[in-house]
């Protein structure tokens, strides 16, 4: 009995120490489970919602770009792509020598795909071809059950609706690179393109809105199981410009074949109306990636369709320089407008003997004539009088040889020489430098848009200087529409000077661009010829009569310019047209610019509100 007793006491001792353990063992059980539930419960359930919920980013539609009457010049369109789910073909080679015998795909594409293939996991799509046509992505549709994990997929991809008629202002967009993608993560979406060249990559930041956001829910993998929410993109704001869409046709169809370039502006307020480059290229070409082959035949091409030549393209301005000469000796007092100067048809100095383009020279002429006649030997002397210092700084003070206040990428400043300049080189100044440059050659390098925006400055009186945005986001962009820009600070009787001699070269008997002459008597033009030597002609070769520039190779004829503005006693546009080798700006520039200046008083841009009726450039071309 008293066995027993102790036999249950121990009993029970043992059973209250474990009971006490499994208490004790509960109590911290229940405290982890009341912290991890009650206290921690919401981190641990957002623990729990970021494992099962993957959050991804989606590309925003890209803004577009508009021309000053709302015409698409830059756009978005569908982009139809197939892409392989590898895990849903039987035989991925099989799947893709399928794809194959429907759109060949080539040994390059081939080896891209089996990369990403091997670098994917195989629920990943991969893509095999995009930028389908409608046939293309029909064919594949049809054929689906021949291809098993062959999907075709729906994007965007940028369109371009005028093509190369206005490449070199629009630009165009690019796949990010590697760089890129480092500086900000969200260019590494599919689909997503940035601005490489002209508004494009000027506005890039603007165009591309902002990304949205799609929530998945995914297994342990990483599978997408479905789709529990999404957000769309803001897409990127509307880019609004000065250009007039139907004009820059009208200029282009105008330049023809020639390897040119034109510009037209508002020389009141600075807009761009027009910006031409010919030849030009196909903008859309880099949104899907250049060929080598068609890399190399823009590279090899002497005539550079690459290049913005209105912007990027240097040139001696020739005799269109001529104004800014004047206007230097005016203001600088070595000359006056009544001066004469006799022109024998050369300028001897020392033992060089610098032409007049005309052999038995112009006689006696005063600033009016001088102009008119495009006489070199006038303005050899009034160069000589002048100095190259003081006509830099009034070349410089008309937009020659300096960097405008361009809302457009790549542009070059150009070169107007100095004495300085000349002396950095190495080199002393000479007076036979000052006399070549008199007449818009020697060291003298300009772009077609400075020439445009000089004439504007002769013209107006004032610093206007040229811009292409007018609106963003719809909204008017200050500056857009100014007319008040500071003036030049000369008295306006110079300027009246010049404007009259400009006047006589293109309406007066015996002016050098007769063929530039509107054909409205009451609305006159205003111009100036230019015709600027690529290379030496020897002073013996131009003695002996038989020197004829049209029978030189195409490459070493001189180019071909004309500036003017328009209306003479009113002026609202100015314009510059420089032909590469086009040999005479009177002969080959001058009918150009008075065709286009014809077009540009028909359509009167700056004052229209919508575009001209579309038949009337139909029936016009």
């Amino acid at each position: 009995m008293r066995r027993d007793v102790e036999r249950t006491g121990v009993f029970t001792r043992r059973a209250l120490l474990l009971m006490g353990g499994q208490v004790a063992a509960l109590g911290v059980l229940g405290t982890r489970l009341y912290q991890v539930q009650v206290r921690e419960g919401a981190r641990y359930t957002t623990l729990a919602d970021e494992n099962r919920i993957s959050a991804r980013m989606i590309a925003p539609p890209r803004g577009r770009i508009l021309d000053r009457f709302g015409t698409v010049v830059a756009g978005s369109s569908t982009n139809w792509r197939a892409v392989l789910v590898a895990e849903q073909a039987e035989s991925v080679p099989a799947t893709l020598d399928a794809f194959s015998a429907l759109l060949p795909l080539s040994e390059y594409e081939r080896a891209r795909i089996d990369r990403e293939l091997h670098r994917r996991r195989k629920f990943i799509p991969v893509m095999i071809r995009e930028f389908l046509t409608w046939d293309e992505m029909a064919a594949i549709e049809v054929n689906a059950p021949d291809l098993p994990g062959i999907v075709v997929d729906a994007g965007t991809t940028r369109q371009y609706p005028f093509g190369t008629q206005l490449a070199h202002v629009v630009g165009y967009v690019a796949p990010p690179n590697e760089a890129d993608v480092a500086d900000d993560p969200l260019l590494g979406l599919p689909g997503l393109r940035i601005g490489r060249a002209g508004m494009e990559k000027y506005h890039d930041l603007a165009l591309r809105g902002r990304a949205g956001a799609i929530q998945l829910e995914v297994n342990a993998v990483g599978r997408v199981i479905r789709e529990l929410d999404r957000q769309e993109g803001v897409p990127g704001e509307e880019v609004g410009l000065t250009i007039d869409a139907g004009l820059q046709q009208s200029v282009l169809t105008t330049l023809g074949d020639e390897s040119a370039s034109a510009v037209v502006m508002d020389c009141r307020n600075g807009e761009v109306l027009a910006m031409a480059t010919n030849p030009s290229f196909d903008p859309s070409v880099f949104n899907s990636g250049v060929s080598q082959a068609q890399w190399l035949e823009w590279t090899k091409d002497r005539r550079t369709p690459l290049i913005n030549k209105a912007t990027s393209g240097l040139y001696a301005p020739g005799s269109t320089f001529k104004m800014a000469v004047a206007l230097a000796g005016l203001e600088s007092k070595a000359i006056t407008a009544t001066d004469r100067i006799e022109c024998p048809g050369y300028l001897d100095l020392g033992d060089t003997r610098f032409h007049c383009w005309r052999r038995g020279g112009h006689g006696m002429l005063d600033l009016r004539g001088g102009l008119k006649n495009s006489c070199d030997v006038y303005f050899y002397e009034v160069a000589r009088r002048t100095g190259i210092d003081h006509i830099a700084a009034m070349a410089n003070r008309m937009g020659l040889g300096v960097e405008l206040e361009l809302d457009l990428p790549g542009q070059r400043p150009g070169l107007i020489p100095t004495r300085e300049w000349r002396i950095g080189k190495g080199h002393a100044w000479n007076i036979g430098d000052t006399i070549v440059s008199g007449i818009g050659q020697g060291f003298i390098q300009v772009t077609p848009l400075q020439l445009a925006t000089y004439v504007s400055r002769v013209a107006s009186g004032r610093l206007v200087q040229p811009h292409l945005t007018r609106k963003l986001a719809g909204v008017m962009q200050p500056g857009a529409e100014q007319d008040d820009w500071p003036v030049l600070g000369m008295p306006e009787k110079l300027l009246h000077n010049v404007r009259e001699g400009m006047w006589a070269v293109v309406n007066e008997q015996g002016g050098t661009a007769p063929l530039a002459r509107l054909a409205d008597p009451q609305v006159q033009l205003a111009g100036k010829t230019g015709s600027a030597q690529v290379r030496r002609v020897s002073r013996e070769l131009r003695e002996s009569g038989h020197f004829d520039s049209e029978k030189l190779p195409w490459e070493y004829r001189p180019h071909a310019l004309f500036v003017a503005y328009a209306p003479y006693d009113a002026p609202r546009y100015a314009l510059a047209v420089v032909i590469e080798h086009g040999n005479a700006g009177a002969a080959a520039a001058a009918p150009m610019a008075r065709d286009i200046m014809t077009e540009v008083l028909r359509r009167d841009p700056a004052n229209r509100t919508e575009a001209p009726p579309p038949q009337a450039a139909e029936a016009r071309s």
